[in-house]
């Protein structure tokens, strides 16, 4: 049942937060799926360090939303940066926003790789101890509006879930370091979320299957020679 009150992260997930820390697993040093395996996935992280706009334009089950865009926003959400790690570094709590096609595909697939499912938040790759509070979104049962996360400086970082199908009006108003698009928006709104990001110098991250083929979207990237894309 949606409430309209903040939902904290289950006493479990605190409790065994330290200890199931999702977001570890990813980009080991050695072992089978050591990080040098990884060469695209990798480049577009390196990207950050010189590029507002990227791209991961890659086929399905190739980790572009949980390995890709979940991953990068955990880490700028906490400030916990690998020690690999040669892409944007914030050293400051942000606010950031991440959206999908739908409210509900937002709540199945970005909410649930961030913060696991619903009763179980802190299993995701948002660690448990670093998850604060969450606040639910009407209308939608089990999903969430706003999660505010500790980041390693003693600030609060602000993560906003929205939707395409929200339009261009709910990702206006306030500025973000941050904005995760996860599929491809219409241009309207990946406009605006550049707009969102200009005067704090932020990034925007986009991570599909081009689905819809050599749109005015993938043309931006792709004939922008100030862009970054990584095709997979």
């Amino acid at each position: 049942m949606t409430t309209g009150k903040p939902h904290p992260p289950s006493r479990r997930a605190v409790a065994a937060g330290a200890a199931r820390r999702r977001i570890d697993m990813f980009y080991p040093d050695e072992g089978p799926l050591r990080r040098a395996l990884y060469t695209k996935h990798t480049a577009y992280f390196r990207g950050g360090a010189k590029h507002r706009e990227r791209l991961f334009m890659a086929g399905n089950r190739v980790g572009k939303t949980e390995g890709v865009g979940g991953y990068e926003t955990t880490l700028h959400l906490t400030g916990e940066y690998p020690h690999w790690w040669e892409g944007r570094r914030f050293g400051h709590a942000i606010r950031a926003v991440a959206a999908g096609d739908t409210a509900k595909t937002t709540r199945d697939i970005i909410q649930r790789k961030l913060l696991g499912p619903a009763g179980d938040f802190g299993s995701g790759l948002i660690p448990g101890a670093a998850l604060l509070r969450t606040t639910p979104k009407a209308g939608v049962p089990d999903a969430v509006d706003t999660v505010h996360v500790r980041h390693v400086s003693g600030g609060e970082s602000v993560l906003v879930l929205r939707s395409f199908d929200q339009g261009r009006r709910a990702f206006q108003g306030d500025e973000h370091h941050v904005v995760w698009l996860d599929e491809e928006p219409p241009m309207e709104v990946y406009t605006e979320a550049l707009m969102r990001t200009m005067t704090t110098d932020g990034l925007v991250l986009v991570t599909f299957t081009p689905l819809n083929g050599y749109t005015e979207l993938v043309r931006h990237f792709l004939d922008d020679p100030d862009g970054e894309t990584v095709e997979e």
